[in-house]
């Protein structure tokens, strides 16, 4: 027999041994789990088990006369065409089928079923099956053993997260009640307490408790500069000390617990250790994105009246120098003037982007870091906190009015980011994790700050810009530190995706483990580039959906445990209870799109809004009372995946009909010439509303009247005639914040012609993309 031969024996014989797994894992009875939520996941894993049975050395679809030998079809059978009977439904239109994909994921053979290290296959049902040797190492590495955790949580949560949260070191355990919940309005206030009574503190739980395990000489951090060769790194037992220094100083200058203190950093060091030395005292830390204007950092100021503000003087992000200091101070001035007086602003001398001479001072406020916190002891008492007294907040940027001051307390959050974490990356000792998130948004609470450093992970830290010098700066970070997990936004990847695969391919990136994505719907065609050529086919997504509002991971993939699928977040994470509902608020079962809730309350859930908690109830809970509304559209296909459609109110009323905006730039997207689309919604004296999209092409290809029509052509060949876009507005760039969140309220003024209603623009990367949109607007 030939290698060959040898070689397709064993993978039959361990896909063989993978269907037998999974038709003996998912035998679910419906006495086993109770709430609707689990009967649609039970559904689903029932429906996957049907949807693949055993033939002689392979694998059939079910209802179809096609034989798959992992690659080869069985002569003339492949005709029968198992699509004819499992084309996706209309509400699934979104999950694009293509025979040719955009650059890096190339012509794909038609398997039904593919494994880790072997080439994606491009058909929208296909599944990706995690390998062999992934899943004997993975935390949770069978869909049996997802089903048991799953239905403990969902039928035992105090049961299930005491045992999880008794690996935590707390200094007064909690009351018999584990948790308390009213999620409907129609009963009362609502409230979620988890582990009220116990005490505990966030900082002696992600460093001492570590320190005294035995890691005190792990690294960190490793910090990379702006610059390439610029990097810095901090042990455990290092980074404690410093932690120790600020929380002392705090102390000295009168913070206490409960205090409110605004940080307004980028990703330096200095910005993780202020978050934890603010936890180790008890004082409640809002970190501010370094890249708000002087006017949204003033409303938050004045919102939470902070004792003392931390910044620095100036950051290159990139070429470009962006002075904070001066930000800070126009902030603090307009503070003032609404009878908010800040009495200390804390400043660290970064000397990459400003020298101290050249940073503008008021004597008697602000003091330079360098001067005072390395004065201070580098040990420091722990302030025991009980687990729902405030940890942070965290402000959202809504477009129009009052931001909201997302309100997260310490025990149920810290036990919650730490087991999600863990799971949803399959963390081990060894790996090194890069998240590239900014820590002025919650991914950077939870999965940059919190939850590595929980789980006592090696965490890389990046200052700079993905794309300087040049596009293939995150793969060389990677090389350098041997990244193992990496975790990024879909923008982010589309946009390196644009650059080309040259960027990429000169790199090893070898060390990759698991990637991840997260802040916004993964359209597929993104989602395969990333798996074929950032992870050479052979790492798994973790394509994870969450909010602020959730501190956590709510619906993600477990590396190892079950079967993926290009651009669908999967299945629900321990404890938390996904249901769709319609209009009306009544949960659909089965086969659906509607809008996405949670029913019961989880250990991450956000307390409240600061200061408005009926504004709470009237955004999240009263929308569909008995349920946390999430505002996100949702569909569950055949095998109970669930897929993320967008905002809800990124939802587009063309002539009665109600189009997703993701939907469209999904199918946008999925054309070879398309690197990346935004769509939105403008006025239509005829049609309510009209289509709008936005749309940069791959690098060197000219805008022609022949693409713009063929991206139409696309959008109704995918969708339908009626969601094809009356505006193509070319773009050689769109308006993204640092962290690459697109900013849609400036696309919706643009397509509206409203350019005198623009707003802040000083959040994005880069503030001339809207100049350049405008002088494109009539192309």
């Amino acid at each position: 027999m030939s290698y060959y031969s040898y070689k397709q024996f064993f993978r039959v014989v361990f896909w063989v041994s993978w269907i037998l797994m999974l038709r003996w894992t998912l035998q679910v009875t419906s006495s086993q789990i109770s709430a609707t939520t689990s009967l649609s996941l039970r559904s689903g894993l029932e429906t996957l088990r049907r949807r693949f049975r055993i033939t002689t050395f392979g694998l059939r679809r079910g209802g179809c006369g096609r034989r798959h030998y992992f690659g080869m079809t069985t002569g003339e059978a492949a005709t029968a065409s198992p699509r004819q009977s499992f084309a996706s439904s209309d509400h699934l239109r979104h999950v694009e089928s293509m025979a040719q994909l955009p650059s890096g994921a190339g012509k794909i053979s038609h398997l039904n079923a593919v494994i880790l290290g072997e080439t994606l296959a491009s058909e929208e049902n296909d599944l990706v099956f995690p390998s062999q040797d992934f899943s004997r190492q993975a935390l949770v590495s069978s869909p049996e053993q997802y089903r048991k955790m799953y239905e403990r949580s969902i039928q035992d949560p105090a049961g299930f997260w005491s045992e999880i949260a008794s690996q935590f070191y707390w200094k007064e355990k909690w009351d018999p009640e584990v948790y308390n919940e009213n999620i409907d309005v129609r009963k009362g206030t609502v409230k979620f307490e988890w582990f009220k009574g116990a005490s505990t503190n966030i900082s002696y739980n992600a460093l001492d408790r570590n320190i005294e395990a035995g890691n005190g000489g792990k690294v960190a951090i490793y910090w990379e500069g702006n610059e390439p060769g610029d990097d810095e790194q901090l042990t455990y037992a290092e980074l404690l000390e410093k932690v120790c220094q600020l929380a002392n100083y705090l102390k000295h200058v009168g913070v206490r617990k409960g205090a409110a203190v605004v940080i307004y950093l980028p990703m330096l060091m200095e910005l993780l250790i202020s978050m934890l030395a603010c936890a180790r005292i008890g004082a409640v830390h809002s970190v501010v994105f370094a890249g708000f204007s002087a006017e949204s950092l003033a409303q938050r100021i004045i919102d939470c009246k902070p004792k003392v503000v931390i910044t620095c003087n100036a950051v290159r992000r990139g070429p470009k120098a962006i002075h904070l200091k001066d930000i800070v101070d126009s902030a603090i001035n307009e503070s003032v003037k609404s009878g908010v007086p800040v009495g200390l602003c804390l400043t660290f001398e970064n000397q990459s982007a400003m020298k101290r001479e050249d940073t503008k001072w008021q004597e008697g406020r602000d003091v330079w870091w360098q001067d005072v916190v390395p004065q201070f002891p580098t040990k420091c008492a722990v302030e025991w906190v009980d687990a729902e007294d405030p940890l942070f907040l965290l402000y959202t940027s809504g477009s129009t009015g009052k931001p909201k001051g997302v309100l997260h307390t310490t025990g149920g959050y810290m036990v919650y980011t730490a087991t999600t974490f863990k799971y949803a990356f399959d963390h081990k000792p060894s790996d090194i994790y890069w998240c590239t998130a900014d820590c002025g948004w919650i991914t950077g609470h939870s999965y940059v700050t919190y939850g590595p450093l929980l789980n006592g992970a090696t965490v890389v830290v990046f200052e700079g810009a993905p794309n300087y010098p040049n596009s293939g700066r995150c793969w060389d970070i990677v090389d350098k530190y041997k990244v193992t997990l990496f975790y990024t936004a879909p923008t982010l990847v589309r946009s390196l995706m644009r650059e080309g695969d040259e960027y990429v391919t000169r790199y090893h990136r070898k060390s990759l483990r698991v990637l991840g994505s997260v802040g916004e719907p993964i359209n597929p065609s993104a989602w395969r580039w990333f798996y074929n050529v950032v992870g050479d086919s052979r790492c798994p997504i973790s394509d994870t959906w969450w909010q602020t509002e959730t501190g956590g991971f709510m619906i993600t993939p477990l590396p190892g445990a079950w079967p993926q699928k290009p651009g669908s977040a999967t299945f629900p994470f321990f404890g938390v209870q996904p249901v769709i509902v319609d209009e009306k608020g009544n949960e659909i079962e089965g086969e659906c799109s509607g809008y996405l809730c949670i029913k019961k309350s989880w250990p991450g859930a956000f307390r409240t809004l600061y200061g408005d908690h009926e504004r709470y109830q009237t955004t999240y809970f009263k929308p569909f009372a008995g349920y946390y509304f999430t505002g996100d559209g949702c569909s569950r296909d055949k095998d109970g995946y669930f897929w993320l459609t967008g905002r809800v109110d990124d939802v587009i009323n063309v002539s009665g009909h109600r189009i997703g905006t993701a939907e469209v730039e999904s199918a946008l997207v999925s054309h070879p010439h398309c690197a990346e689309a935004a769509v939105v919604g403008v006025e239509h004296e005829i049609k309510g509303q009209s289509i709008y999209a936005f749309v940069s092409l791959v690098e060197g290809v000219s805008y022609s009247e022949g693409i713009r029509k063929s991206l139409i052509l696309a959008v109704r060949n995918q969708i339908g005639a009626f969601a094809a876009p009356d505006k193509i507005h070319w773009a050689p760039a769109l308006p993204k914040t640092r962290s690459g969140k697109i900013m849609r309220r400036i696309l919706r003024k643009i397509a509206s012609g409203q350019l005198d209603e623009l707003g802040d623009t000083s959040t994005l990367a880069d503030p001339n993309v809207v100049d350049q949109l405008i002088a494109l607007s009539d192309c």
